[in-house]
């Protein structure tokens, strides 16, 4: 077998091997339980948050968001939900309704943390209040970050245009593509998050390039799996049959339980990586970085409980 392909090898059956002896398929179901009961209490407290900061479209952002990139056939539904959810008035911003959904948003924080812990080999050693603290600046940092792109798209965008067909109608073209921020936009603040999560959410501490390759995994195994489920649900599908009322949650938990999976999967692709020192590898050995040599695994990578 040459050299590459047995790097390969050894990287993707360590990860497998891992993920199944970690219970990494519990946990993805962890994952997607989670992320489902987080993601009203998030938008709740963010509109609610959000109201009080001034951004009145933060809610039809954050939905764009979360769910433009969801088969619509699973989005649709629960996005519709969600809007109704939204529409009920609620008190002031310190009321016990939104802390608590506050607190259960950031669950879903948890239940990543708890996931990447798993995957990346490492020891939790922070105290719990500490861990719970750090999801809960997550949860408001999202807040944040929603808060903002849609005072922006309400009126940065609008403005830049204006200002910019009164100059160049091809520089305004230009930007009426870019500024398509429900493709463009969803992509980015996606990547971002991803680089975020595995970087700083989990405990121990990696670099940039450690954590490539699994974000570039995830994101090419999420689209092709939401291809894949979205034509298996219009083509073979009948969840009606089976859980009758309860179909529409069966579908959108059964999508992020496969969302969860590839996720996990990632982070294991960049523990194993990791492990096998397999950077340090092709730099000695394919880009002239150093004379030929094979590295042994490195055994602080593979932490057990």
């Amino acid at each position: 077998m040459p050299k590459i392909m047995r790097i390969f090898y050894d990287v993707a059956y360590d990860a497998v091997c891992h993920l199944i002896e970690d219970d990494g398929f519990a946990m993805a179901s962890h994952v997607a339980l989670s992320t489902l009961l987080a993601v009203f209490p998030f938008l709740i407290f963010g509109t609610t948050l959000a109201t009080f900061l001034g951004a009145d479209q933060f809610s039809s952002t954050a939905i764009h968001l979360i769910f433009d990139t969801w088969p619509e056939v699973i989005a649709k539904p629960l996005a519709d939900q969600v809007l109704e959810v939204l529409t009920i008035p609620r008190g002031g911003l310190l009321t016990v309704s939104v802390l608590a959904a506050a607190y259960f948003a950031s669950n879903g924080v948890e239940a990543l943390r708890i996931s990447l812990n798993r995957a990346y080999r490492v020891q939790e050693t922070r105290p719990w209040y500490i861990t719970r603290l750090v999801s809960l600046g997550y949860v408001l940092i999202a807040v944040g970050v929603f808060a903002a792109i849609s005072i922006v798209l309400v009126s940065g965008i609008p403005l830049a245009l204006d200002y910019a067909r009164a100059w160049s109608p091809l520089i305004a073209g230009i930007l009426d593509v870019v500024f398509s921020w429900r493709v463009y936009g969803t992509l980015f603040v996606l990547t971002v998050a991803l680089f975020v999560v595995h970087l700083w959410l989990p405990a121990g501490r990696r670099r940039v390039l450690d954590v490539v390759p699994g974000v570039f995994l995830t994101l090419m195994l999420w689209l092709g799996g939401a291809l894949i489920f979205a034509y298996y649900l219009s083509t073979f599908a009948n969840y009606t049959a089976t859980y009758a009322g309860l179909a529409s949650v069966m579908i959108v938990l059964i999508f992020l339980y496969m969302v969860g999976v590839i996720f996990i999967v990632g982070a294991e692709i960049n523990a194993a990586l990791l492990k096998f020192r397999v950077r340090a590898i092709f730099k000695n050995n394919f880009l002239g970085g150093g004379p030929g040599k094979t590295l042994k695994p490195d055994k602080t990578k593979d932490i057990r409980r």
